[in-house]
């Protein structure tokens, strides 16, 4: 039986693996910095005691919208922070298995009154 000689490194495999990972951390990357993988945060550790007067906004799971206790919908919500002072402290309670959608819709209509004391309450 004959010995090769040993001259040479195949790195043609090895190239190829680093090429994978280059690809893996990119992809990586790029769903972290556009924030599409989804987090379950249910608890908070910053807490503040809430405001004594306050507005009250809750979201439920199936999105039902509550204003102060009294259920409502967008459009009528629209309506009744028309009437708000802009000073008044906003409490927003939204279930963590609703759609993010309504918790943006309704951040909308108080960025768009100028409401800019908003609270959200989340469980420690």
């Amino acid at each position: 039986m004959k010995i090769k000689k040993f001259d040479s490194i195949n790195v043609i495999p090895f190239i190829d693996i680093m090429l994978v990972l280059l690809v893996i951390v990119l992809t990586t990357a790029s769903f972290i910095a556009k924030g599409a993988i989804p987090l379950d945060l249910p608890k908070g550790e910053s807490s503040k005691e809430l405001p004594l007067k306050k507005i009250e906004i809750s979201i439920t799971k199936e999105g039902r919208i509550f204003y102060n206790s009294k259920e409502t919908n967008i459009e009528e919500l629209k309506g009744l922070l028309a009437k708000v002072n802009k000073k008044d402290n906003v409490v927003i309670r939204s279930d963590k298995n609703s759609k993010f959608e309504y918790f943006v819709q309704v951040i909308d209509i108080l960025k768009n009154r100028d409401i800019d004391n908003i609270t959200i309450v989340t469980v420690k």
